[in-house]
């Protein structure tokens, strides 16, 4: 499989400058973009299945979400929200000068998509969300928020897996060497230590942790409307077993706003990895 280049792009927070890290694969001349955005403790490798069968046809660029991978850590945890995130991604599509521009995104990275195609002016003009809609599920936030940013460090890469496979279980069915693959890029070695460590920072939880039902409801309010604004095509990929994304979220999703064609992919929940060849096919057809 064809290695990615990674590269790095400055962008701004309030207390100063970060660097923000993607990984580009195919030919970097290619004005066909295509961005593959992660969920919430992920990073840009997620999408290396997706992408090095995409490459021969567009220039895919899978950044690492300010705080994650080879990206830096912001020095303001309260930072970790989706207006940062948007505005980074604002900088990264000033840098790839892209003459088309679509978006797949992942949970996080799919409201980043959404967030950012509403936007007046946007260059998106195909939108992916895996598994995402304006409406999150109360008990997948607070399953969520129970494990991120909580056990981070592991004795071997193998302890390591293993720990993130109890609480992947909606990523669906892997063997044990395609998931120690797959895994292999959340970890990073440990500093003057033995062993591993996740590749995020902590404080990613910060904000989650703070979600009340009326930051909650507010959120979804603006999610919604930013969702009524947009006038783009939507493919939306639902895990059928996903606590994240509701079926009557996603048929709201099909009836109002863009009118997104909705695609359950069976035997997932939250959230397809879109690493074999049932699960890329819809992707692949919307695009073309």
């Amino acid at each position: 499989m064809t290695e990615p280049c990674l590269k790095h792009v400055q962008a701004l927070n309030p207390k100063g400058l970060h660097r923000l890290a993607y990984w580009e694969w195919g030919d970097p001349a290619n004005e066909r973009v295509l961005v593959c955005a992660h969920g919430l403790a992920r990073q840009g490798r997620d999408f290396d299945a997706l992408a090095s069968r995409l490459c021969d046809r567009y220039r895919v660029v899978c950044p690492d979400t300010v705080g994650r991978g080879e990206s830096d850590w912001l020095p303001d945890p309260a930072g970790y929200a989706l207006p940062q995130y948007v505005a980074d991604m604002v900088v990264l599509l000033a840098r790839l000068n892209a003459g088309e521009l679509h978006w797949l995104g992942t949970s996080m990275g799919g409201l980043i998509g959404l967030a950012l195609a509403s936007l007046p002016g946007s260059p998106v003009r195909r939108l992916v969300l895996n598994d995402v809609g304006p409406s999150i599920e109360p008990t997948a936030i607070q399953r969520i928020a129970a494990y991120v940013g909580e056990q981070m460090q592991f004795t071997s890469l193998e302890q390591g897996a293993a720990a993130l496979r109890a609480i992947s279980q909606g990523f669906g069915e892997f063997s044990d060497a395609d998931w120690l693959r797959l895994c292999r890029p959340m970890f990073r070695p440990m500093d003057g230590a033995t062993g591993v460590r996740l590749h995020y920072d902590p404080a990613i939880a910060h904000n989650l942790r703070l979600i009340t039902p009326a930051i909650a409801a507010a959120a979804e309010a603006q999610l919604w409307d930013a969702w009524d604004r947009l006038q783009i095509p939507v493919l939306l990929l639902r895990g059928a077993q996903s606590d994240l994304l509701s079926e009557a979220t996603a048929t709201s999703m099909s009836l109002r706003g863009p009118r997104a064609r909705v695609v359950t992919l069976s035997g997932v929940g939250h959230a397809p990895m879109l690493d074999r060849p049932e699960q890329q096919a819809p992707v692949l057809a919307f695009l073309a």
